[in-house]
C-alpha cells in the first residue's frame, strides 16, 4: 500500500483498492505455496520410505499427513534398504549444481532455518525458496527413479 499510494487514481474507494491489494497478495502467495511440496529426506532413523514404490504418503492442505508412509521391512532388510536410500539421496545431492547443493545441504541435512541460509549464502528469501524447491524436486525425482527400478 505504501509503495503504490502514489499510483492510486481514486477510481474506486480507498477501502476497495486496499482490499484488491490484499487479495492479489493472497493469490500470489497461494499460487507460490501450491508448488512447494514438503517431504522428508530420510536422514534420521524412523523416517520411512516404501521400498516398492515412492510411497511418501500424502500431505493434506493443512500440511499434516492424510496417509502415512509405509514402514521399511523389519530386520536386516529394512536396515539395508534405508542405508541404500540414504546413499542414493547423498549421491543425488552431490550431483546438484553448487548453489542447489548448498541450499539443500544447509536446510535439510544440517537443519539450518531459512533465515540462516539466506544470511549465510546472501540470498533473498524468495531465491532461497526457489533454489530449495528445485533441489528437493531433483532429489525426489532421483530417489523416485531409484525406488522404481527395484
Amino acid at each position: 500500500m505504501f509503495q503504490g499510494i502514489a499510483r492510486f487514481e481514486g477510481r474506486s474507494s480507498l477501502k476497495t483498492w486496499l482490499f484488491h491489494i490484499l487479495m492479489n497478495k493472497a493469490r500470489t502467495r497461494a499460487k507460490r505455496e501450491s508448488r512447494v511440496v514438503a517431504y522428508p529426506l530420510f536422514w534420521e532413523e524412523g523416517l520411512e520410505l516404501e521400498p516398492t514404490g515412492f510411497g511418501l504418503g500424502r500431505l493434506g492442505d493443512d500440511g499434516h499427513w492424510t496417509s502415512f508412509p509405509r514402514p521399511w521391512p523389519a530386520g536386516p532388510e529394512g536396515v539395508v534398504l534405508a542405508s541404500e536410500a540414504r546413499a542414493e539421496i547423498t549421491a543425488a545431492i552431490a550431483r546438484l549444481p553448487e548453489n542447489l547443493m548448498e541450499v539443500i545441504t544447509l536446510r535439510d541435512v544440517e537443519g539450518f532455518s531459512a533465515e540462516e541460509v539466506c544470511e549465510l549464502l546472501e540470498l533473498t528469501p524468495g531465491n532461497q525458496r526457489v533454489l530449495l524447491h528445485r533441489a528437493r524436486t531433483t532429489v525426489r525425482q532421483s530417489l523416485g527413479k531409484y525406488v522404481s527400478d527395484d
